[in-house]
């Protein structure tokens, strides 16, 4: 299958969704201001990003401003959120001891929504970025530690045991037998974490923040400006696609044993 035919694939839904709107909002079965086509989005947002004729006002070129904001809370909390999971993740999923000390209090706190938070964090850290990058933390911390744990957990003790008898030290097992063997569930944790990261970060600055994308977009909502609102949407999905599409690349190489492995399977 050629490069160009993957393109196109993946280009069909969001091709057929967008004419679909098009036509939706233009058939006037709904009010154009409460949805407003493509088109009238696009320009919006093109306003947003350039600023060529301030039809969206204070909001005239200040996108990658405010992408940027948005962008620098969810990589700090998300930085926190995964360098926590995995070392903690790794450490329940490895010791019997750690695992009744620590998990009956995560497996309490997961079920909390992280929203939940949001009036304590307020009180915590005031009305800044803290507050936004506290949720954010939350919103990954707990699929990136319990796929970390299962990762654990489910490493073949074969492999385990043959090191130990090799002569191999505890941190020989972690390191060189342990982690790699947990990698495909840590990559899961993080891909779920980073979809969650931009969530918690949007909902932040809808009420604790006073700047970047979520903030935008709630303020749209508040001046019946819903061609924004949906711009604001559109510019989180795909700055979510995109580190999500890093966070693959990275997992890519990471795990290029398992993809020459399953080359070699399909091939026997």
């Amino acid at each position: 299958m050629t490069a160009l035919s993957k393109s196109w694939e993946r280009a069909v839904v969001p091709l057929f969704i967008l004419v679909a709107w098009e036509i939706v909002s233009r058939s006037g079965l709904f009010p154009v201001a409460l949805l407003p086509p493509p088109s009238a989005v696009l320009h919006s947002w093109g306003d947003w990003v350039f600023g060529y004729d301030e039809t969206t006002q204070a909001n005239s070129g200040r996108w990658l401003a405010d992408a940027l904001s948005s962008a620098t809370r969810v990589a700090a909390g998300y930085t926190i959120a995964a360098a926590g999971g995995v070392l903690l993740g790794i450490a329940i999923g490895w010791w019997r001891w750690v695992e009744r000390t620590i998990e009956p209090t995560i497996q309490m706190l997961r079920p909390v929504p992280p929203v939940s938070w949001i009036p304590l964090a307020i009180i915590w850290f005031g009305i800044a970025n803290k507050p936004a990058i506290f949720l954010v933390f939350l919103g990954a911390f707990f699929p990136i530690l319990m796929n970390t744990i299962h990762g654990v957990k489910t490493a073949d003790r074969n492999l385990i045991r043959a090191a130990s008898m090799m002569g191999a030290t505890e941190q020989q097992l972690l390191r060189h037998v342990v982690f790699p063997a947990a990698l495909p569930s840590i990559f899961a944790g993080l891909r779920i974490g980073i979809g969650a990261a931009w969530m918690l970060t949007v909902t932040a600055e809808m009420v604790a923040v006073k700047s970047g994308l979520g903030y935008v977009l709630w303020d749209s909502y508040y001046f019946l400006r819903y061609d924004l609102v949906l711009a604001a949407m559109a510019s989180i999905g795909l700055l979510g696609f995109a580190t999500d599409g890093l966070i693959k690349l990275l997992m890519s190489a990471a795990l290029h044993w398992q993809r020459a492995s399953t080359l070699q399977s399909r091939e026997g």
